[in-house]
């Protein structure tokens, strides 16, 4: 998905829209930008490449912050700054997002919870901040679903588009604000939570326990500890599991065998039929009889009943 929703990279440092812009940026050979500052607020949320941040202090002085996956920047208006490449052969992932002081001071109108980060940036001029793992996730797909909103045109499209854009700003708010007053809560837990929906939202792809690990930047083996230890089974027999289910559903609804085993990752109809077997007791194609047959037996009693 991510492919799709990535944005071509454009020099221009201004905004085109009066409230909000977001952009995912993958680039390759990038060039180092000159400093510069905006008239609007900057939110950068880093995923990948070999990039220094530098950001210049209102009286001349700079900091560098060598950016690791998962590091969240606020740049208030004004603040200069730039990224500077080191290994340009490396890819360069980020996720960019505008906002403006009008737009900013509506939300502040809505609820101050708005602008916690803002604030703190302000007052504090701490810019750059380092999201765990789960966080990190979970900030992810709040950009990932405002940009899938932003590119579709469906019905209420202008509705829902904010309240995607309030829900990105009030995750981060919530996740910088509470790691400041170190609320108590199972990062562990977290994890594991946003690898379970993670999972299930795509079947589809091979899902390995590599893929898996570098999607969160955790270890694989830890990972592999979390489910033995929470559900008893390992990562790779609970995704069985759940595409053993999404394929009984789909052969319940009519789809043929063949479609079904292939669209949810399993390689070869072997592999797909022993664990199908393994876990319901019958073929894939005994099965679909028995279904065929339950439909059947459910029409002729409807119609019986409509006789009488």
């Amino acid at each position: 998905m991510k492919n799709k929703l990535r944005s071509s990279f454009n020099t221009r440092q201004y905004m085109v829209s009066s409230d909000f812009e977001v952009f995912f940026y993958q680039d390759k050979n990038f060039k180092t930008l000159s400093p510069h500052a905006h008239d609007y607020y900057e939110c950068y949320l880093f995923i990948e490449g070999d990039v220094t941040m530098e950001i210049f202090n209102p009286n001349g002085d700079s900091s560098h912050y060598e950016m690791s996956p998962g590091d969240l920047m606020l740049v208030p208006p004004g603040i200069y700054h730039h990224a500077l490449m080191h290994d340009s052969d490396k890819d360069y992932k980020r996720f960019v997002f505008w906002i403006s002081k009008d737009c900013c001071e509506k939300l502040t109108q809505e609820s101050v919870d708005y602008m916690y980060l803002i604030q703190k940036a302000e007052a504090f001029k701490r810019y750059i901040y380092h999201l765990t793992p789960a966080s990190f996730h979970l900030v992810e797909s709040k950009f990932l679903r405002l940009l899938e909103e932003i590119a579709g045109d469906r019905y209420g499209s202008g509705a829902i588009r904010h309240l995607c854009l309030c829900d990105l700003i009030l995750t981060i708010n919530r996740i910088i604000y509470e790691d400041d007053h170190q609320k108590s809560g199972s990062e562990e837990l977290t994890l594991f939570q946003n690898i379970l929906s993670y999972v299930e939202t795509n079947l589809e792809d091979t899902l390995s326990l590599d893929d898996i690990a570098r999607q969160f930047f955790v270890s694989k083996y830890y990972i592999a500890h979390l489910f033995k230890d929470t559900l008893g089974v390992s990562l790779h027999q609970y995704i069985i599991k759940k595409r053993l289910e999404e394929c009984r559903n789909a052969i319940t609804a009519g789809s043929s065998i063949t479609t079904t085993y292939e669209k949810f990752g399993f390689r070869d109809y072997s592999s797909f039929f022993k664990a199908f077997k393994k876990e319901y007791g019958m073929s894939p194609k005994e099965f679909q009889n028995l279904s065929a047959l339950k439909v059947i037996s459910s029409s002729q009693n409807i119609a019986i009943t409509d006789t009488k």
